[in-house]
């Protein structure tokens, strides 16, 4: 019995063989499962010569474990002769440009400090970068590299050193080719936002309100409501769901709006209320720069700009918000409100040239592309073996088509869920392996996906196995596999020898009956 196969009445070859032919797997088995596994076999066997042997590291595994031991149980606890580790614990982006992303790579050390250790990136089997790093003892390091995200790259990071467990010096990472983020500008036509979203990385169009098609607002990653003065009833429907969808919102209002349209929407949104418009003339003097959706867009924090204004705005009370720009009198004029499903970012104030020059100032690009970069969710990198992972793919499928996951070595079909525009895989005991998986439409690609083993394997935590045989008398402890053996030839010789001098006894008891019959005769 192994973590992932179970095989009974073998013989010797056989056995052999099987012991050969384990490999590495993810799958996790509870001690207490096959306790009881061991259990119900020797309650079904008549012959009750039979030895339970437990072979493992034991690790991540605690004393209450064996409380519910029943059946007398050898145990042999298998060792490295080194205890220090190092391993690739995670992958996420860092940041991102046009054309590049900072990946960033945490290394974890288990054990004793480490110096100069490689560690070498691929893009599927062309080399990309080395470095070599040292870590301190039980420490983390993170490690920057730089890659191209025009294209796929399937990344293979690889540790090269003699550790205590080799298969967490590899780990694997997927960034599939970004889609052009779709972005709809509702309302008045602005060429800034033309010219700020006109490049390879956004797919733009703008419609006033009474030429949008409805259909098509799913379709969208951010949606701009540019200065309406009111928001119909049948947008403001649409546009709920679509947040309710994970769309991203950004509201710029008219300095004429009709203050119950609005109102009506923020309501339905459930994000706050709005106030009458405040004919003040404000500076714009603060910028969160601390704030996530100023990330890698300033070198430095610049305190000697002119500062853009507005002539009025509109007062809001949301929840969950956060002030991205603020006014002289420390109101927001962008905000960010965080909903469970979306962000909905907030202007308060009319960009109009009479009302406002924020769109001559040098934030109006950074602030506006940033909107279009932060409503593409990024795909997950890579998932874990031996767990419930939940994939999300972006696909459209028709009643009878289903997702499949394809390697080299076979594929299978997983359980789906279909939503609008988007289908949910969830994977539990496939795959097995660490290795790049694709997820597939009939023949067609359309996502590859990475799989690792998952990082608590990684962890020098083992069991004290000689703890357990002070507590439990029917566990026995050894050190080897060969103890283990060499007591079971001792028990099988006393047991022989008890056989021969029970024979030997029987013998002399007929012989002595014999002799006794023969002298009475």
């Amino acid at each position: 019995m192994t973590n992932n196969s179970f095989e009974e009445n073998i013989s010797r070859s056989e056995l052999k063989k099987s012991l050969l032919n384990i490999k590495n797997t993810s799958k996790k088995v509870e001690l207490n499962s096959i306790l009881l596994k061991i259990d119900a076999l020797n309650k079904n066997k008549s012959n009750t010569s039979y030895e339970n042997t437990l072979i493992s590291d034991f690790q991540n595994t605690y004393k209450n474990k064996f409380t519910n031991v029943t059946q007398p149980i050898s145990v042999v606890q298998l060792a490295t002769s080194t205890q220090n580790n190092l391993s690739i614990d995670s992958v996420f982006i860092a940041s991102t440009t046009i054309d590049n992303s900072i990946v960033n790579v945490l290394i974890r050390n288990h054990g004793e400090a480490q110096n100069n250790i490689p560690i070498t990136l691929y893009n599927d089997q062309k080399l990309i970068s080395k470095q070599s790093f040292s870590i301190e003892e039980k420490n983390i390091k993170t490690i920057a590299f730089e890659i191209d995200k025009k294209s796929q790259f399937l990344g293979k990071l690889k540790l090269t050193l003699n550790d205590t467990f080799i298969f967490d010096n590899q780990f694997l990472f997927a960034i599939n080719p970004e889609e052009k983020i779709n972005i709809l500008a509702i309302g008045k036509s602005a060429e800034y936002l033309s010219k700020i979203y006109n490049n390879t990385a956004f797919h733009f169009t703008q419609y006033p309100t009474e030429s949008i098609n409805y259909n098509n607002l799913q379709h969208q990653q951010l949606i701009i409501l540019n200065e309406l003065e009111n928001i119909p009833i049948s947008l403001q429907n649409s546009l709920v769901e679509f947040s309710k969808q994970g769309g991203n919102l950004v509201i710029i209002p008219n300095t004429f709006l009709e203050l119950d349209s609005y109102a009506s929407f923020f309501k339905k949104l459930g994000v706050g209320s709005i106030s009458a418009k405040t004919e003040t003339p404000l500076k714009m003097t603060r910028i969160h720069y601390a704030h996530p959706f100023f990330k890698n867009v300033f070198y430095k924090r610049v305190d000697n700009f002119q500062y853009p204004t507005s002539q009025n705005h509109f007062p809001t009370s949301f929840y969950n918000s956060n002030n991205l720009i603020s006014y002289e009198n420390n109101e927001g004029f962008l905000k960010e409100i965080k909903t469970k499903t979306n962000s909905i970012f907030w202007i308060a104030s009319s960009l109009e040239r009479e009302n406002s020059n924020f769109i001559n100032s040098p934030l109006i690009v950074p602030v506006f592309y940033n909107f279009g970069e932060l409503s593409l969710t990024p795909t997950q990198l890579y998932y874990s073996l031996g767990q419930e992972n939940k994939i999300t793919i972006k696909a459209d499928l028709q009643k009878d088509e289903i997702l499949s996951i394809t390697t080299n070595k076979g594929s299978w079909i997983p359980l789906q869920q279909q939503y609008q525009k988007k289908v949910i895989l969830t994977t539990n005991d496939l795959p097995e392996n660490q290795d790049f998986y694709t997820i597939s439409k009939g023949n067609t690609s359309i996502q590859t996906i990475a799989f690792n083993p998952p990082t608590e394997e990684s962890k020098l935590s083992f069991l004290d196995v000689n703890t357990l045989a002070k507590d439990h008398t029917n566990i026995s402890v050894f050190s080897s596999i060969q103890d283990l053996f060499m007591e079971n030839t001792k028990k099988n010789e006393v047991h022989w020898l008890w056989k021969w001098f029970l024979a030997l006894a029987i013998v002399s008891l007929l012989l002595e009956i014999l002799i006794l019959k023969f002298f009475k005769s």
